[in-house]
């Protein structure tokens, strides 16, 4: 199955998660990832401002400012399909931008180099147990990871795991997956 096909199918099962059952499952994922080596070891954290039906950060970007931890989140830039990423210490210094997503305001916050970013989380669709991954489509993480060097993790729902899909030469795996009910380490 072709990557288009396979988001759509996945995008199509998460959106039709009620909110309960999506808030439930969500804690349960941040909850895994809280408890990873690398989670707790890691300083400053790099993670989207998810939206639904990706898995929800927000509880997760609150719970590092309460633990002393540095939270980075990427700006994109539509016209190279590159993005950076900027520390920030408020929800106040994020803006909704294309798509209604949330980024830094740039001029509020701190640009953040990749080799300072402890864990990366990656966002994505539908992720293989290799922990390769179909994102939403724009490349964006693709082209970011080519220079990131330190350790990633993705957070999925059990559903968002296939048992494979297409790989490209350009395409990076994340050393980690955290689900509601597993870690599924990629070796990477």
């Amino acid at each position: 199955m072709e990557k288009v096909q396979q988001r759509k199918n996945v995008l199509d099962q998460l959106k039709k998660m009620d909110n309960s059952t999506y808030r439930e499952k969500s804690e349960a994922v941040r909850s895994r990832l809280m408890a990873d080596p690398a989670f707790m070891a890691a300083k400053t954290i790099g993670v989207t401002i998810a939206a639904f039906p990706e898995v929800d950060t927000l509880p997760l970007i609150e719970y590092c400012w309460q633990n002393g931890k540095r939270v980075a989140a990427p700006k994109c830039n539509p016209l190279t399909r590159t993005m950076d990423f900027y520390e920030f210490e408020s929800f106040d210094q994020l803006e909704t931008v294309y798509m209604k997503l949330k980024e830094p305001k740039i001029s509020e916050t701190i640009h953040v180099s990749p080799e300072h970013i402890d864990l990366l989380i990656v966002p994505g669709v539908v992720f293989s147990r290799e922990g390769y991954r179909i994102g939403f489509g724009g490349g964006y993480y693709d082209r970011y990871l080519a220079n990131y060097f330190g350790i990633t993790r993705s957070l999925a729902f059990d559903l968002q795991i296939a048992n494979s899909v297409p790989i490209e030469v350009h395409d990076l795996p994340v050393s980690g997956i955290h689900t509601e009910t597993v870690f599924i380490g990629t070796g990477r």
